[in-house]
């Protein structure tokens, strides 16, 4: 999703991280549908998406080590990620029913919230919510943020149940 960022503005630490969660969402789907490997996508996007300009769009620079971090760790751990998500779901949706975007969102954002402690709950959901609505204009924005937070009432401390 490209923006042109006015030029005299400084790009803020928080919208880079945001840059970098859809660009993972991104990844995790061309991965998905594509069957591309870690490595390759990983290199694929810092190279020729993060911050770079194509076909005259020119993408928002990301925080490439956030985008490297979701990307390895929801790779890394999908199989303890995806069984939260199934839980989180209600009882006659399976998570391979899902569009490949929607669970690419929900992996990211899962994994997220089981592993950035430091980053606030609702920073977390919202931003995955965001980036379902570039996506998506029906239900699937309401299930995004249903479902993170019936995730992160089960495994944040710092969420009221």
């Amino acid at each position: 999703m490209p923006t042109n960022p006015p030029a005299d503005q400084p790009i803020k630490q928080a919208n880079q991280r945001g840059a970098a969660r859809l660009a993972a969402v991104q990844a995790l789907y061309q991965m998905d549908v594509g069957g591309t490997g870690v490595l390759e996508i990983v290199a694929e996007y810092e190279t020729h998406r993060l911050g770079q300009e194509i076909d005259g769009d020119t993408y928002l620079k990301a925080d490439a080590s956030w985008f490297r971090s979701i990307v390895a760790g929801v790779v890394r751990d999908q199989r303890l990620l995806d069984p939260l998500i199934g839980t989180a779901l209600q009882d006659d949706w399976a998570l391979s029913r899902l569009d490949s975007t929607v669970r690419a969102i929900l992996r990211a954002g899962t994994f997220e919230l089981r592993e950035r402690r430091d980053v606030p709950v609702a920073v977390i959901v919202t931003e995955y919510v965001e980036i379902a609505k570039a996506f998506f204009e029906d239900d699937e924005p309401k299930l995004v943020n249903a479902v993170l937070d019936r995730i992160a009432r089960t495994i944040r401390t710092d969420v009221k149940k």
